[in-house]
């Protein structure tokens, strides 16, 4: 093996500055030793990780971080969701990712947000676009009596359609019916916190009409469900709805290994990133401990990292915290998140890379290394939502020097002269840029 390769996604990490930290970004604001030591050594710069056209969604973002053009590759999110599942759709079936969410009015578990306290279409609110993140178990239980209320109510409609329970809130959706979804437009719900859903439910299309009557007919099924009310006795946000979205057919995807010679890794714990991995054919690094949020064990993540640069050419460890904190307006814990990743990922990871493969332009007979550190997008705390703001990069290691050192930030990052214009084209940059044996031809 030659020079090892490292990517550490921070999901969601870039921001805006926030006037209750003193005007600074999250990534500004948080004490993070090890990330500023990379970039005295190395190099930070800006990416346009959404294309034109496209929205700043994860599975667009994250493909073109991984080298794919979402515009020659990208056919919807729930598709490469699946296929973290080991589902095997046909070429002309629809998938859909299927969210639980919390949305507005008596059903809740939260006091009206509006001036009139009747629960309607156009006075509800998404609340969350994660029901509280509820657990995998309370999320299948649901899932489940879901599946089986449609089934009794609306049979000629779900004939054709199986739903896949996936991690916490999400899930997978697919129509074999031979319905095309092709002109149906659907929203993510983590577009529209704490704004009116009903304007926002699928429209165009022959398949809006199903999917709209199945999403209104779930906020019956769920709004008295044991499992909800145990969560509002308990304080916690109650799923009222199964909201539709991410469409999609199975995409076509080269390997990572035929476009650039690599054997990948991906420890991540979303089914998104997984599904690009299974497509790109990485193998997936399964962590007990880790989760979407602040709970998850970030040092199992930093040594199941470590002991996979031992087995791979390329790791890809992806950390969900930043943007599902960014989602709840968490901007204290996004800190706290980005200072963990820090600590017990960066630190550790870039010291074994250090200390195992060493720098060749010091050591004739050392490997090498590089490590990228990235978020796929900013994912804004003011809004809860995304964001296409061009993202900062962090590259260190073999060959990877700058004349004007730079902190890692969002306005460190938009000051540089490296600027990779189409995001896609970064992973070659990353791979082969400068190296010794591409420089020599």
């Amino acid at each position: 093996m030659g020079v090892k390769y490292v990517i550490i996604i921070p999901d969601g990490a870039a921001d805006l500055p926030m006037e209750q930290l003193g005007n600074r970004t999250p990534l500004e604001a948080a004490s993070m030793p090890n990330l500023a030591r990379l970039a005295a050594a190395g190099r930070v710069g800006c990416a346009w990780t959404t294309p034109e056209g496209f929205e700043a969604g994860s599975d667009v973002c994250s493909m073109s971080l991984l080298g794919y053009d979402p515009a020659k590759y990208h056919t919807g999110r729930a598709p490469l969701e699946a296929a973290a599942l080991g589902l095997d759709p046909g070429p002309s079936d629809w998938i859909f990712r299927l969210n639980l969410v919390t949305t507005g009015g008596p059903d809740s578990g939260e006091a009206a947000e509006t001036d009139d306290a009747r629960d309607t279409i156009e006075q509800g609110l998404m609340l969350d676009h994660s029901a509280g993140a509820i657990s995998n178990a309370e999320a299948r239980v649901l899932v489940k009596d879901l599946v089986a209320a449609w089934a009794e109510r609306e049979p000629e409609l779900v004939r054709g359609i199986v739903v896949t329970p996936g991690v916490s809130y999400r899930n997978i959706f697919v129509d074999t019916s031979g319905r095309s979804y092709a002109d149906t437009l659907c929203t993510p719900p983590h577009a529209i916190p704490r704004e009116p859903w009903g304007p926002h439910l699928p429209k165009g299309g022959e398949g809006s009409e199903v999917l709209r009557r199945l999403m209104l007919l779930s906020r019956e099924v769920l709004a008295n469900h044991e499992v909800n009310r145990a969560r509002v006795e308990q304080g916690l946000r109650p799923a009222t709805m199964a909201w539709l979205w991410g469409q999609g057919t199975r995409p076509r995807v080269p390997s990572f290994r035929e476009r650039f010679g690599l054997r990948g890794a991906m420890i991540t714990s979303v089914d998104l990133l997984a599904g690009i991995a299974a497509y790109i054919g990485w193998e997936r690094v399964d962590v007990a401990g880790l989760t979407s949020y602040h709970d998850t064990d970030y040092a199992a993540q930093g040594r199941a990292t470590i002991d996979a640069i031992h087995q791979h050419d390329l790791v890809c460890s992806h950390v969900e915290s930043p943007d599902e904190l960014s989602h709840q307006g968490d901007w204290k814990t996004k800190v706290a998140a980005m200072e963990a990743i820090d600590r017990e990922i960066v630190g550790p990871v870039a010291r074994e890379l250090e200390e195992k493969f060493g720098d060749p332009q010091k050591d004739p007979g050392a490997k090498g290394w590089r490590l990228l550190v990235m978020p796929d997008h900013y994912t804004l705390c003011s809004t809860r939502k995304h964001d296409a703001t061009p993202v900062p990069f962090l590259m260190a290691g073999a060959w990877v020097r700058s004349l004007v050192q730079r902190p890692f930030s969002e306005r460190a990052a938009l000051e540089s002269d490296l600027r990779i214009e189409h995001g896609h084209d970064l992973m070659e940059y990353f791979l082969k840029g400068g190296l010794a044996s591409v420089r020599g031809r």
